[in-house]
């Protein structure tokens, strides 16, 4: 569940630019205030329901991941949409790529693409390795 100040404005991102299909809503006195939602391209769902006039919506500490085979072209399409993406697509070091943007009301949303490495350890036990093995200069 995801709250949000303004559940039209939240189906405009959610639905309309990261492609997400709409499976309901509800309405009271005409405008949403509740709708479900399902990721494209897999069985998932996401729900964006209206919060409160004095609540805040303030996520920190959490993100929310979304994988995208095709992340980069996927991050252009939205940029020429004129979303802006806070960081673009790169590879990060435990070897899945990743792009970072905000939604409308603030929360962080990670776009990524592990590909074959999604279900394997990542690379980081290695980085670790390789970061406690003494070095010629710490002897």
């Amino acid at each position: 569940m995801i709250y949000v100040k303004d559940v039209n404005r939240a189906l405009q991102f959610y639905r309309d630019l990261m492609g997400f299909k709409l499976i309901e809503d509800f309405r009271y006195e005409g405008t949403p205030v509740y709708a479900r939602l399902r990721a494209p391209g897999g069985d998932g769902t996401i729900a964006l329901h209206q919060a409160g006039p004095d609540v805040s919506v303030s996520s920190d500490g959490v993100r929310l991941y979304f994988e995208v085979r095709d992340l980069d072209g996927f991050c252009h399409k939205l940029q020429q949409k004129g979303f802006y993406i806070t960081q673009l697509p790169r590879m990060m070091p435990w070897g899945w790529r990743h792009a970072y943007l905000n939604d409308p009301d603030g929360h962080e949303i990670s776009l990524y693409w592990a590909g074959e490495n999604r279900m394997k350890k990542t690379i980081m036990k290695a980085v670790r390795e390789v970061a406690n093995t003494p070095t010629a200069t710490s002897v």
